[in-house]
């Protein structure tokens, strides 16, 4: 795939965007799956190529299926929502790479905790008025202070799904 991305402002379309994520529970023998509702952003490209932009979850949109579960984890023992309602990543560099590979280097806060964080996403279509990436990558939800693990029932990783769509800024 050779593109070449237009310049100039760019918005997400929350409507045509999904951020999910997994995580194995119950020693392993359990995988629990949620989305956010509640997605913004938008970025720049400029005119030499750079790219840079933000990504904004509103944490209490968090749906997992289960509103025991989805209330336990906008509590305090995860993700404390009262106190830090968003989740946001902010991209510092976004390089396009060849094949359509997109590398992103930006940082991660969770919880008032910022972190520097990476990931290869694929850029998916890309046209005058519209980009779309997607993109799985993992977080270590101990470094954000998420580190409630019962009975040792919460191990490992958390997957994060992303499959983001733009649409050229009008002005």
């Amino acid at each position: 795939m050779n593109v070449a991305v237009e310049t100039g402002l760019w918005q997400l379309e929350p409507e045509a965007s999904a951020v999910t994520l997994k995580h194995r529970t119950v020693w392993g023998l359990v995988t629990v799956k949620g989305a956010f509702a509640a997605v913004s952003g938008g970025g720049e490209v400029a005119a030499d190529g750079a790219a840079t932009g933000t990504l904004t979850l509103d944490v209490s949109s968090l749906d997992t299926g289960n509103a025991k579960r989805d209330a336990h984890l906008r509590g305090a023992d995860f993700f404390d929502v009262d106190r830090h309602p968003e989740i946001t990543f902010v991209a510092r560099s976004v390089e396009l790479r060849d094949g359509g590979t997109v590398q992103v280097s930006g940082r991660l806060t969770v919880r008032g905790i910022s972190r520097p964080h990476s990931f290869t996403a694929r850029l998916s279509d890309a046209s005058a008025d519209t980009l779309a990436l997607d993109a799985e990558f993992t977080v270590d939800r101990a470094q954000f202070g998420m580190d409630w693990n019962q009975m040792g029932m919460m191990r490992g990783l958390t997957t994060v799904t992303t499959s983001l769509r733009f649409k050229r800024a009008n002005g």
